[in-house]
């Protein structure tokens, strides 16, 4: 199945979990891809991940939480793969506290890359995407956007904003032919939600060490023990992002193994 056969994608947070299975899978559908993010190791682990399909594959320093960084990341990745057609906004940081204990810094540092970084790749990336004859822009959100999940109200108020912006720009932009979806995903094994509240790319505060478990409800997905894989989110991502999804604009799709009903 070769969906993305002369698709030019980039994918943000492409240097570890869900960021980078993303990037694997829709290598293996034929697309020419740029992987973004902040850490060079990471970026090197997916260029050995991707193997003999590497030549299809750039790799980018870019921090989305930097404006100037994005602009000249953008310029970068549409030079080198002479436009763009999907967007994938993968990026993003987890961190956790007791509400009333969290400094400002820490609350601010969540939403400029979440949710700020967000928006500036997607700002940056309209006028390329405009000139697509089938664009595409698939957004992070995160179960933590509709559910309780305590001790990461930072998080969530990101996460909320992603999604709610995403409706926003599919009205938008729905006359330029540019699709706006978000993905929701929850109990996935990955760097920033495996349980110790922590991402690959930047490591910070897990849980307190006095979290109360109980306040997080149903921890165990209805499908089975065991949080799954990131592939399961990459795979959902590159049907939207593809031509399957052509009917799909402002909405969101939850993947969490019926963690949350």
């Amino acid at each position: 199945m070769n969906r993305f056969d002369g698709r030019r994608v980039l994918v943000t947070g492409g240097g570890s979990g869900i960021g980078q299975a993303t990037v694997l899978r829709l290598l293996s559908e034929g697309g020419r891809v740029v992987a973004a993010d902040v850490s060079e190791a990471g970026l090197e682990d997916t260029r050995t991940a991707a193997g003999p399909l590497s030549g299809q594959l750039t790799t980018l320093t870019m921090d989305i939480g930097d404006e100037e960084s994005v602009k000249q990341g953008l310029a970068q990745a549409v030079d080198g793969l002479g436009g763009l057609d999907v967007l994938i906004n993968a990026a993003g940081i987890l961190r956790s506290s007791h509400t009333e204990k969290t400094a400002l810094d820490l609350f601010e540092q969540v939403i400029r890359v979440n949710l700020v970084g967000t928006f500036l790749v997607i700002r940056e990336a309209i006028p390329h995407l405009r000139a697509s004859s089938a664009p595409a822009v698939v957004n992070f959100s995160s179960t933590s956007a509709s559910f309780a999940h305590p001790y990461m109200a930072a998080y969530a108020a990101s996460k909320g904003g992603i999604q709610s912006m995403t409706h926003a720009l599919a009205s938008e932009y729905a006359k330029d032919g540019i699709r706006f979806t978000a993905v929701q995903p929850g109990s996935i094994s990955s760097g920033m939600t495996d349980g110790s509240g922590q991402s690959k790319q930047s490591q910070g505060p897990g849980l307190p060490q006095d979290a109360d478990f109980s306040l997080f409800g149903k921890l165990t997905p209805a499908l089975g023990e065991g949080f799954a894989g990131p592939e399961a989110v990459a795979g959902v991502v590159a049907m939207l992002a593809s031509d399957d999804g052509k009917f799909m604009t402002g909405t969101e799709v939850r993947i969490d193994g019926g963690t949350h009903f």
